[in-house]
């Protein structure tokens, strides 16, 4: 089963917090005021798959360059304690400039990260995949069912910057998209690991 998350945000609930919605067939969960954390998704035994404690994370987009480069480095910058963070592609397209550019403007740093493809993690013990394109959505290789597999979708920058280049947008208004999805991304980050489960819908 793969759930959708809708990962444009809806509107602030308090500064600096953005509600997000989970969308589960017709039933929507607001994942604000979903404090609820279930002990059973994607655990072994009611234990998680990490030797850590950590619950494990892998995001997947097309080519591991932007999108899901920059949700590994929001999650293990942000979440060190709770969350271990991987990303890969379903190829491997290199790793993005504009992406490590606007990191590093946040305060992040991801010279250090490469483009993986996920046959890299088949035999990695994983607690959830989040796809963030809609090509890894559809190309998502099998992964064990005790795996939750989440898609939240997010605009893809080079593709929007591309369009504001065609649109006469200088430089800046190029990396203002991924700027934009950078922050959406933190957003979606911040309010992990809730947001990734749903405690009425466990295996």
């Amino acid at each position: 089963m793969i759930l959708s998350v809708l990962c444009k945000p809806r509107r602030e609930v308090k500064p600096g917090m953005v509600k997000f919605e989970i969308d589960i067939g017709s039933r929507i969960v607001d994942m604000s005021t979903h404090k609820r954390f279930p002990t059973r998704i994607g655990f072994q035994g009611g234990k998680m798959n990490s030797e850590s404690g950590k619950i494990r994370v892998l995001f997947l987009c097309t080519g591991n360059s932007c999108r899901s480069q920059m949700a590994e480095a929001w999650v293990n910058a942000l979440k060190p304690d709770t969350i271990e963070a991987f990303s890969a592609g379903v190829e491997i397209h290199g790793l993005n400039p504009d992406a490590v550019a606007v990191m590093a403007e946040a305060g992040i740093d991801m010279t250090r990260h490469r483009s993986k493809h996920v046959d890299e993690f088949r035999e990695t013990p994983l607690d959830v995949v989040v796809t963030v394109c809609n090509h890894a959505k559809e190309s998502c290789p099998y992964f064990p069912a005790k795996c939750r597999k989440i898609h939240a979708g997010f605009d893809d920058p080079p593709q929007m910057a591309k369009e504001a280049a065609e649109k006469g947008g200088g430089r800046q208004a190029q990396l203002d998209c991924y700027r934009k999805v950078r922050d959406e991304i933190r957003a979606f980050v911040e309010q992990m690991p809730e947001i990734v489960f749903d405690s009425s819908d466990t295996r």
